[in-house]
C-alpha cells in the first residue's frame, strides 16, 4: 500500500449492495451482509435472493418438526449452497455461534434449527444456504471498481424489513434513488 492509500475501513456488520453493472449474476439486485471481514477474506449471506423452499420443507428433510414454517430461506450465496446458516440476535446456548456485532450472531449448528422448528428458538431470524466468500483483497478490488456500495447493517432492516423492500430500503438508507444508480457510484 502507498502512502497515500487509505485503508479499507472494515465491512463487517455492514450491507453491500450489488451495483448494476456487477458482472456476476449470482449477486444481481442482491445485498450481502457481511458476517466476517479481515486480512484473510471476506464472508457474507445475500439476505434478499430467496429460494423455491420454505424453512418447514427443510426442515421435514431433516426429520425435524416446523413443517409448518412458510418462512423464505435465502440464497446465501454461491459457495458450499448446501451448507446452512442462521441469522438471529444474541440469546440461546447455540453449539456454534458467533457474533458479528452486539445485534446480530450467525449460527451454524443443527441444534438452532430443532428449537426453531419446535417454536423454541430465536423470536427473529434469516436462514440462509451458502455464502458469499471473497479471499484477502478481493472485495477491495471489487470495491474500487465500483461492483458494491457499502452502508452499515441495521437489524431492523435485516429481521423486520420484507425481503421484497430490503433492496430499496438499503439503498433510502445510503440516501441513493435506485433510478440514480449510474457507473460513476462508489462506495458510501
Amino acid at each position: 500500500m502507498s502512502e497515500h492509500q487509505q485503508p479499507l475501513q472494515n465491512l463487517k456488520d455492514h450491507f453491500l449492495v450489488a451495483s448494476p453493472w456487477l458482472g456476476d449474476p449470482n449477486f444481481h439486485g442482491g445485498i450481502v451482509y457481511i458476517c466476517d471481514h479481515g486480512d484473510d477474506g471476506t464472508f457474507g449471506l445475500l439476505i434478499n435472493q430467496p429460494l423455491d423452499v420454505s424453512l418447514g420443507e427443510i426442515l421435514e428433510q431433516l426429520d425435524m418438526d416446523g413443517g409448518h414454517l412458510e418462512v423464505p430461506v435465502f440464497a446465501g450465496g454461491p459457495v458450499q449452497q448446501e451448507r446452512g446458516f442462521v441469522l438471529h440476535p444474541p440469546g440461546g446456548d447455540w453449539q456454534s455461534s458467533v457474533a458479528v456485532s452486539d445485534c446480530i450472531q450467525v449460527t451454524t449448528s443443527r441444534d438452532i434449527l430443532q428449537a426453531i422448528g419446535n417454536d423454541a428458538g430465536p423470536e427473529r431470524y434469516l436462514v440462509a444456504l451458502g455464502y458469499a466468500g471473497w479471499s484477502a483483497g478481493q472485495l477491495e478490488e471489487e470495491l474500487a471498481g465500483n461492483a458494491w456500495l457499502a452502508c452499515p447493517a441495521s437489524d431492523v432492516l435485516l429481521f423486520d424489513t420484507p425481503w421484497q423492500d430490503r433492496y430499496k430500503s438499503v439503498l433510502a438508507r445510503m440516501g441513493i434513488d435506485p433510478g440514480q444508480l449510474d457507473q460513476s457510484v462508489g462506495h458510501a
